[in-house]
């Protein structure tokens, strides 16, 4: 187990923006940490009342946005426009191009949200947009599958061999994960104090498993919640 502790991520702070960056992305650099495996972005952003970011394009990838806090309003060029609120888990498929704008919703309240990238198997796919809602009560105190690759359990899909899986615990609660042969993980803690096969973890910090088969979490405090990602 590798840990990427927060502290140790990139930063990126405007007037509107406190982002924070587990991988290089914009003008952070870090050759030690471009991505893990085809786990490519994870970003994670405050953004300020009336604040967001003006329309602009993406190619070639999955984009899964996970509010924490708060309310996102997005616009695209499918013609998709929504508000993505806690525990609502948006995806765009780029694929040959899209373009679409992300404003906090709220003119009182900032928005706390987690931006993730997943670079695609196949390049060139048709655009895309899913949103599904996760209901706090099926996610506490186990890991519960919010993106797949085949869409099961009523998680969105994602072009990639990834599962992505959320658990909410509370003080003292555990949840735990096998990974299979040749397959490896990332754990981002969002919220809370946990421990991790012992080691203590804070939110923002993250985790990488290459040879660990087995992996047991424990909440410190609580509430506390992980993403946990099983990638090929």
């Amino acid at each position: 187990m590798e840990i990427r502790h927060s502290v140790e991520r990139g930063a990126t702070q405007l007037s509107w923006l406190d982002s924070h960056h587990s991988f290089s992305f914009g003008e952070y650099h870090d050759s030690a940490h471009m991505s893990f495996g085809a786990l490519r972005v994870i970003n994670e952003d405050e953004i300020a009342p009336g604040g967001g970011f003006a329309t602009h394009g993406h190619r070639d990838m999955e984009i899964l946005t996970w509010v924490l806090d708060g309310t996102l309003a997005h616009r695209d060029s499918l013609g998709n426009g929504s508000l993505i609120r806690q525990g609502d888990l948006q995806r765009m498929t780029a694929g040959t191009g899209i373009r679409h704008s992300e404003f906090n919703a709220s003119d009182a309240e900032p928005v706390h949200l987690l931006q993730i990238w997943i670079i695609p198997e196949v390049a060139s796919l048709a655009p895309g947009y899913e949103q599904r809602a996760f209901a706090l009560e099926d996610r506490i105190g186990r890991l519960h599958l919010i993106a797949s690759r085949d869409g099961r359990q009523g998680s969105v899909t994602v072009h990639q061999d990834a599962d992505l899986y959320v658990a909410s615990l509370a003080a003292g609660g555990s949840v735990a994960h096998s990974l299979a042969p040749e397959r490896r993980a990332w754990l981002q803690v969002a919220r809370g104090t946990i421990r991790v096969n012992g080691a203590a973890l804070i939110a923002g910090d993250g985790a990488a498993f290459e040879h660990s088969r087995d992996i047991g979490i424990v909440a410190d405090d609580g509430p506390a919640e992980i993403l946990l990602f099983d990638l090929a």
